[in-house]
């Protein structure tokens, strides 16, 4: 099943709802996403990454997963 720009910004702002959030790309399989949450301020690049990748509830784990590929920008605001 693909997954859709829709549907990573959904999962994304169920667990940042204040966040701004903007993601990109229409093949399917590669996006482009960019959260800004205060959430995130006094976090590492790292530790913030990992709190965008698991609001995305392992649709990218391993080599079935619906999404291939997501380049991620984030920061505080």
């Amino acid at each position: 099943m693909a997954i859709d720009a829709t549907d990573i910004e959904n999962l994304i702002r169920e667990a940042f709802p204040n966040a701004q959030v903007s993601v990109q790309g229409d093949d399917g399989q590669h996006f482009a996403a960019e959260v800004v949450d205060e959430s995130f301020r006094g976090k590492n690049r790292v530790q913030q990454q990992r709190a965008v990748y698991a609001a995305l509830k392992g649709k990218m784990d391993g080599p079935a997963g619906e999404l291939h590929a997501l380049a991620l920008t984030t920061r505080a605001p």
